[in-house]
């Protein structure tokens, strides 16, 4: 008889598929698992439903991303545990991956695996099956027995994607995401990990700066598969860095053009791959439906880009910009802002830099988010090392808003003019053909072009009219 896993993916605000849980879902052997992927996004009353599924149930599983997921996390992991005191909680993602000590306070979670989980997974999901205890499973930390200490288990090696199984998705309603993204729009992974070393990101911590992707024929013939059952018309490839490998990149480009998949789909990309990509790369790569890519500019200063190795030159930014624009391919800029000791003069650059990247081409938008320290990088240490005071418990990493909030270096003035910039360059550029829209684009190019955000009566307007947005 199988044995029952479920699954668990907490609330948040976004409707990506889960696609960790896919991922570990998939590792495990399905002729001796029956796996069940509960997503709280998609559930009107998550602790009822996991509360029925977990009554004969080998292990309950959950991802756990780092801010507000913890709450929901917590909730279902508290109530599991009170109703089957017997049953294995296991905590996977980013914040067990980070923090797997401080997840294990946790009196409700039993297991926090680290890192790349599929394999380790399944080797804790056997050893419930057969009954043996947990000590010594690579890649993951579980709570010492009571009569005493336990070592702490080893890393696991980084695996090769390509011996991993294809993700099934027919563990979650893929149809009922489309429906919720207002698209039909499919999430798909390539490649896990990457090979730079951002000193304000946790990737190189969590992957040690390994990457690996999956063979351009598999993922032609996934994609393939995937088009034919679900039809949709996006693919986001939520890679951290699809374009590592020019030659990878231009075979699947290859693989799907010959596949005549009548899809667009969006790609991310440093600013020096894109430099580096030939022309006809890139044109190869928009024939075969690329429509979008995301750039990671971080910054318009080079002296700040140089300070937080991203290793990129902004005369790199420049060419990638231009050649999107010239193949009519999009792009997704991200720049952060409010570094510690970061000067008003680079804050400035940095705005300045997304303004003309911006007016580049009506196709491009940009995404401003301050720094926030997040433990397993460089300038978080330094931080730590300055006395920095990092969230201690689970439940004040929950309330952690590394998206919207910023740190306490930011002034009071420098977060106005962030603020401001924000909201108004959003309709200053692109494409809003609507006559209603044209006196509202062109206060906001007025006001960006000047850098004047005081009396902001078209935010409050646009407030006012704006529909409160469904919690998911």
């Amino acid at each position: 008889m199988r044995r029952k896993v479920v699954l668990y993916n907490p609330r948040a605000v976004f409707y990506t598929l889960p696609l960790a849980l896919i991922a570990v879902g998939s590792a495990l052997d399905p002729a001796k698992y029956d796996v069940r992927i509960i997503d709280g996004r998609l559930e009107p009353d998550p602790v009822r439903t996991i509360l029925a599924e977990i009554a004969d149930a080998l292990c309950l599983g959950i991802s756990v991303l780092t801010g507000a997921p913890i709450h929901d996390a917590l909730r279902i992991s508290r109530a599991a545990k009170a109703r089957r005191p017997d049953l294995a909680v296991v905590w996977g993602g980013w914040h067990p991956s980070l923090f797997p000590a401080q997840c294990l306070e946790e009196p409700s979670v039993d297991v926090a695996v680290i890192g790349q989980g599929e394999e380790t997974f399944a080797e804790i999901v056997e050893r419930l099956a057969a009954g043996a205890d947990l000590a010594g499973v690579a890649g993951s930390a579980s709570r010492p027995p009571a009569t005493g200490h336990r070592p702490p288990n080893p890393p696991r090696p980084f695996h090769d994607l390509n011996q991993l199984p294809a993700h099934n998705y027919n563990l979650v309603p893929v149809e009922r995401y489309f429906t919720l993204k207002g698209k039909r729009q499919l999430d798909y992974i390539s490649s896990q990990g990457c090979r730079f070393r951002c000193s304000f990101c946790a990737d190189p911590y969590v992957y040690n700066r390994a990457w690996s992707g999956l063979s351009p024929q598999r993922v032609g013939a996934e994609i393939e598969s995937l088009w034919q059952r679900y039809r949709f018309a996006e693919l986001s490839f939520q890679d951290e860095t699809f374009f590592t490998r020019r030659e990878r990149v231009e075979a699947i480009a290859e693989e799907l053009i010959a596949r005549r998949l009548e899809i667009g789909w969006t790609g991310t990309l440093r600013a020096d791959q894109g430099f580096r990509l030939p022309d006809e790369v890139l044109a190869k790569c928009r024939r075969a439906g690329l429509r979008r890519v995301m750039v990671g500019v971080e910054s318009g200063s080079q002296a700040m880009l140089d300070w937080i190795k991203k290793d990129i030159k902004l005369e790199q930014v420049w060419d990638t910009a231009e050649k999107c624009a010239r193949h009519r391919i999009g792009m997704i800029i991200n720049i952060i802002v409010g570094f510690p000791g970061e000067p008003d003069e680079s804050v400035a650059e940095s705005l300045a830099v997304a303004k003309r990247l911006r007016a580049i081409s009506a196709d491009f938008e940009v995404a401003v988010f301050y720094y926030k320290p997040y433990p397993g990088n460089a300038i978080a240490d330094r931080l730590l090392h300055e006395g920095y005071t990092f969230p201690q418990t689970l439940e004040a990493w929950a309330n952690f808003d590394y998206v919207g909030s910023s740190g306490p270096w930011v002034t009071p003035e420098t977060w106005h003019l962030i603020e401001g910039f924000k909201f108004y360059q959003r309709f200053a550029f692109g494409r809003n053909g609507h006559p209603l829209r044209q006196p509202l684009r062109l206060a906001a190019r007025w006001r960006v072009d000047r850098d004047f955000y005081a009396f902001p009566v078209e935010k409050w307007v646009v407030e006012r009219l704006r529909p409160r947005q469904r919690l998911s």
